[in-house]
């Protein structure tokens, strides 16, 4: 806990006050026993690392490549032809592996 020295210090008689006294307001407050969120539905909501996917399935629309696009030899991404930094042996490489 934070401490901030700047602030006026209590003595030991008001720091007992202020404890009883909450301790009367916190009595007459009535606590429930009633948890709002049940644990196992919430450990449900989340997903760990390296967790088994493999049962789940993705819907996903593949196109072809398009005829202004390439796939880069090296790092195998789908680029436009404007990224072509060089061309070798018929291989086409985008600009971010030739730099």
């Amino acid at each position: 806990m934070a401490t901030d020295y700047d602030a006026p210090r209590k003595t030991e008689e008001d720091i007992s006050e202020d404890s009883l006294e909450e301790l009367k307001v916190h009595r007459t407050d009535k606590q429930s026993a009633v948890v709002d969120e049940d644990e196992a539905e919430a450990a449900d909501s989340f997903e760990l690392p390296g967790a088994d996917l493999s049962g789940e399935e993705l819907l996903v629309q593949v196109l072809p490549a398009q005829a202004d696009e390439f796939t880069c030899a090296s790092c195998f991404l789908v680029r436009h032809r404007s990224q072509v930094a060089r061309e070798k042996d018929g291989l086409l490489y985008c600009r971010d592996c030739e730099g």
